[in-house]
């Protein structure tokens, strides 16, 4: 007698009660506490960094956000909120580094941008960002990299430098606040994630 074919479970279940589909995620089973809950427990540099906390992906995504606000004064705070919201997705996938990624043979890409996709349809963005958008999170992204791999994650200068690039236009006084990372616990992680959400809301 031949066994019911037995369908493998592709959902998430959230601490909010929501079920969020990861092969055909839906907007509407995305709900922003569930993202700063998860990513306030994801570690960056897979929890390779020093100090007593990890440091999370809810504070390397302030940090982004701070970031093009420094680089982009007059940024729009529909792009602000987006540089939030960039690293999103790894509430539900964590944060793989990317010599993990390359080696997993799979179109990950495809996979991560299909929940970004909803992420920012959830909440008033577009689908795609537009060219200029990506180009200012990427280099805001980098230069967070680098400020946590030669400050929290045991990278000497130059060797971070060549992966990750130097950062331009961190100098000056404006720039003080970028040279100091503390990783923070994780409910600080969380509250200040949903404060800056809040505060980036029309």
């Amino acid at each position: 007698m031949k066994k019911p074919t037995q369908h493998k479970r592709a959902w998430q279940r959230m601490l909010s009660g929501r079920r969020l589909d990861l092969l055909d995620p839906s907007p509407l089973d995305i709900e922003i506490e569930d993202i700063a809950h998860g990513l306030a427990r994801v570690a960056r540099w897979n929890g390779q960094t020093s100090g007593e906390h990890a440091f999370s992906v809810a504070q390397h995504s302030l940090l982004v956000e701070e970031l093009c606000s420094h680089f982009k004064p007059k940024i729009d705070v529909h792009l602000r909120r987006a540089a939030l919201l960039h690293d999103a997705a790894e509430y539900v996938v964590g944060d793989m580094i990317s010599p993990f990624k390359a080696a997993l043979g799979i179109d990950y890409k495809a996979f991560e941008d299909k929940l970004m996709q909803a992420i920012h349809i959830r909440f008033g963005l577009p689908a795609q960002l537009t060219m200029e958008t990506q180009k200012l999170i990427k280099r805001a992204d980098k230069a967070s990299a680098f400020l946590e791999a030669t400050q929290l994650a045991g990278f000497e200068d130059m060797e971070a430098a060549k992966f990750f690039s130097r950062p331009r236009g961190l100098s000056g006084k404006a720039a003080v606040k970028f040279l100091k990372l503390e990783p923070w616990p994780v409910p600080q992680a969380q509250e200040m994630f949903l404060k800056k959400f809040a505060k980036l809301q029309d």
